[in-house]
């Protein structure tokens, strides 16, 4: 489904919630009431006047959905994410009719830029670099370049696009797609998720950037895993409990396989947790989408599906509307 409108122009309810002070935003429409909630103990207003909710970014679970159950005249909830498990569990709840959106094209060069960072920094050991430099130590070696690798991207939508734009100039081998479903793209076939046991012996890099889903949960199991390359590396830029992390330490133990984790599972990961210090695996804090890239893009979304909304025309980028799940 690509886009939803209220059926005449605004609704009654006309507040908008921002978590980014309106006066900081250009061109938002006039008409709506702008409230500003970043996720602070307090209500800026009351819930059940919002219209139009953006959930505060970052700020987990409990906060995106805190004022939903408040918001009974709520038409639009609008994410700042691209993935919107967080908010997806609330939407039953929500009056009939009402869209969720995705942050869809926010997050793509961030996350594709730390998609390539990941891999790169995993595959020429760059870890090992700085701990040797903090120990005085010069340690060469020959290590393994991405030209000439092939690349699995598995949740091939905007950001895996993205992700691809940058791994060509780097000469890679070959780029193969995987979706939820098969089809075309400007670059080739992109296959679907049953694709995956015969694609994942083929590559020497798997990089997730699909969306947590029922059907994408431990999706990286222990057969996935499996099925990758001796010396493979993983790259894990989607979302925590995509990746089985039992099954990842197992094979990373043994050395057979690295991995390069922007998520966790669980998330943040705890003191003490055994991934922390598993060989070949190098964490980053969950950062492929809070860059100086995101306020500027996130912006202009608001700016434009707001305009659209407060016109009566339709949204962009719904992923769920309220009253038909399970039809």
């Amino acid at each position: 489904m690509a886009s939803a409108s209220p059926a005449s122009g605004l609704p009654p309810a006309t507040d908008v919630w921002l978590p980014v002070p309106p006066d900081e935003i250009d061109g938002l429409p006039v008409g709506p009431g702008y409230r500003f909630w970043d996720g602070a103990a307090g209500f800026p207003a009351d819930p059940e006047r919002c219209a139009f909710y953006v959930v505060p970014y970052m700020k987990g679970a409990e906060v995106a959905v805190r004022p939903l159950r408040h918001m009974t005249q709520v038409r639009v909830v609008q994410t700042l994410t691209a993935g919107i498990d967080h908010v997806a569990p609330a939407v039953p709840g929500l009056p009939a009719g009402t869209v969720l959106c995705n942050a869809r094209g926010v997050h793509d060069a961030s996350t594709a830029e730390l998609a390539l960072a990941l891999t790169l920094a995993s595959l020429r050991r760059i870890p090992e670099f700085v701990r040797a430099q903090q120990r005085e130590s010069w340690e060469p070696g020959t290590h393994p370049a991405l030209a000439d690798r092939t690349v699995l991207i598995v949740g091939y939508g905007a950001i895996g696009g993205a992700v691809e734009d940058r791994l060509l100039p780097f000469e890679v081998a070959e780029v193969l797609r995987v979706a939820r479903t098969a089809r075309e793209a400007d670059r080739g076939p992109v296959h679907g998720l049953g694709a995956l046991p015969e694609l994942l012996p083929r590559a020497d890099v798997v990089i997730l950037c699909t969306p947590l889903t029922e059907q994408t949960r431990g999706l990286a199991d222990a057969e996935f895993l499996s099925r990758m390359r001796d010396g493979g590396l993983l790259v894990n830029v989607a979302r925590g409990g995509v990746v089985d992390t039992e099954a990842l330490l197992a094979e990373v133990a043994t050395g057979r396989l690295r991995a390069a984790l922007d998520v966790t599972d669980p998330e943040p990961l705890p003191p003490g947790h055994p991934l922390w210090r598993a060989p070949g695996v190098l964490i980053s804090p969950h950062v492929g989408g809070p860059t100086s890239a995101f306020l500027p893009r996130a912006k202009r979304l608001l700016r434009a599906q707001l305009t659209r909304w407060a016109a009566g025309e339709p949204v962009e980028h719904v992923v769920a509307v309220a009253g038909t799940q399970g039809r």
